[in-house]
């Protein structure tokens, strides 16, 4: 670690904090206070404590924030050209990097995750603005051949003010993933951040301004989702929402955008199996699977959280995943562990009541099972890298999303059996297929309903690939230039000449 990062880690043990941390709504280029005057309180979930306050904001907040992004659509923004938009994003993304270690100090803090895997989140986010940034100035219509009477042509306009919920497994890369390719459409954002992890995507738009983004353009109101969420997905002026976060949520934020006609982008979570045949590589994919599962504690919508594997090798496999499971670190995310804390109290009761109930049921605990603390200063929250066996296809740790450290193990009886298990739940985010047998693979990758399916390396991809889910597990896609569709409405011209 650098020295500022250390003095980072030295301040927060020491006094409880870090000096600096924003405590208002980022309004029309400024710090605003909720007109309420409301507040709240983040929790460090490594301490189990708070660490900062916040804006608690309503929807007088909210009107205020819209109008902001309204009006800068038809300020310098809006008439700023392609090239420009592309420098400003590349400043941001310059911008990022040079704040990056702070940056990820405090997202570790606000929700829990190690510091390495804060830092790689931090360099992502600073990857999606660079990528959009070359995109921005490369947006661009068609012409239509209709005859030699007429001209006619496609225009790609920015669609307007876009909404943005983002969630609190990852606060600050998931902000930058909807509003880098917003901003390089030319469209203005207001962001409303999980309650949980608030503080990042205020020192992100803070940044954006740092980097010459105009007042307005970007926005970011604190506080609950009943209080400020609702209010902003159904806001008249709101022209998309882009919304990460449970299926219950999302259905509620697809019906009130429907009331305005308001486009959406619903990314819902999901089971993902990961699928391993008898021919894998055995000891790459015990690792993989670790990983699949395990990082961010579990928390993460695309994890590989179901594990469909052929029954010649499973008792081997789970042998040996259940070894490496147990050998994980566990602590507080600044003292360099491999695995981190749960990111709220609610979210581990949830994940303890799914554990409970498997063991009441007799399911085999084959690692983990038990809720844990960090174990220099006995506070925190977390749970063990868990491990449960030869689940049946039709049981909720199969058929539901637990978010957590959770390993469900489904056992496949030939390779038919096994896309038959891995289609076999109400969600499609992604899938992971484990075979030395190519044509094995891209058959099941061919046959698998997912927005996006690994072959021999789980989260392969980057910035650069497509990110989305089918059934539950919303639609449209983000990252890759297909996420710029969504910012972008398409209006035809035609001329007879």
């Amino acid at each position: 670690m650098s020295t500022v990062t250390d003095a980072l880690i030295a301040e927060y043990f020491a006094s409880g904090t870090l000096s600096g941390l924003p405590r208002d709504h980022w309004i029309d280029g400024q710090w605003r206070a909720a007109a309420s005057g409301d507040s709240m309180e983040t929790f460090d979930p490594g301490l189990g404590r708070a660490f900062a306050g916040f804006a608690s904001g309503d929807e007088q907040d909210v009107e205020l924030a819209v109008a902001a992004a309204d009006r800068a659509l038809r300020g310098p923004w809006g008439k700023a050209t392609p090239a420009e938009r592309s420098r400003t994003l590349m400043r941001a993304a310059e911008g990022i990097r040079a704040n990056a270690e702070r940056l990820a100090v405090i997202e570790t803090l606000d929700n829990g995750k190690t510091l390495k895997e804060a830092q790689s989140d931090v360099r992502s986010a600073a990857r999606l603005f660079e990528y959009y940034a070359g995109a921005a100035d490369k947006l661009h219509g068609e012409t239509i051949p209709l005859g030699p009477d007429y001209v006619s042509s496609t225009h790609l306009e920015p669609v307007g003010v876009t909404a943005h919920v983002i969630p609190w497994n990852y606060p600050f890369s998931t902000a930058a993933r909807g509003l880098a390719p917003a901003l390089a459409a030319g469209c203005t954002a207001v962001l409303k951040p999980a309650e949980q992890t608030p503080m990042t995507a205020l020192l992100l738009a803070e940044i954006l301004h740092q980097a010459g983004l105009p007042a307005g353009v970007c926005n970011v109101i604190t506080g609950t989702g009943a209080r400020v969420g609702a209010a902003l997905v159904a806001h008249p002026k709101v022209r998309h929402v882009t919304f990460t976060g449970s299926v219950q949520t999302g259905q509620a934020v697809m019906q009130a955008a429907a009331r305005n006609i308001t486009s959406v982008t619903l990314e819902l979570g999901g089971k993902s199996p990961m699928v391993v045949l008898g021919d894998c590589d055995m000891e790459k994919t015990v690792e993989d699977a670790l990983w699949a599962i395990y990082s961010n504690a579990g928390q993460i919508c695309s994890a590989g959280s179901r594990l469909v594997i052929e029954r010649g090798i499973h008792a081997e496999f789970v042998e040996r995943l259940a070894a490496r499971a147990n050998q994980l670190t566990i602590g507080h995310g600044l003292k360099n562990p491999e695995i981190g804390a749960i990111s709220s109290l609610e979210q581990l009761e949830k994940i303890s009541t799914y554990v409970e109930d498997a063991r009441a049921r007799k399911i085999r605990i084959a690692a983990g099972g038990t809720r844990l603390t960090d174990a220099q200063s006995n506070a925190g929250w977390f749970f063990a890298p868990t491990l449960l066996d030869n689940v049946k296809p039709g049981d909720r740790l199969v058929q539901e999303e637990i978010f957590g450290p959770v390993l469900s193990v489904q056992v496949a009886d030939s390779v038919e059996h096994a896309l038959e298990l891995a289609n076999g739940t109400p969600f499609g985010l992604a899938a992971g297929i484990y075979s030395r047998d190519i044509t094995k693979a891209l058959r099941l990758a061919r046959d698998i309903d997912a927005g996006q399916v690994y072959i021999n390396e789980y989260y392969a991809g980057g910035v650069e690939t497509p990110f989305g889910g089918n059934k539950l597990s919303g639609f449209g896609r983000e990252k890759g230039l297909e996420g710029l569709r969504s910012y972008c409405r398409v209006k035809a011209v035609t001329a007879r000449i």
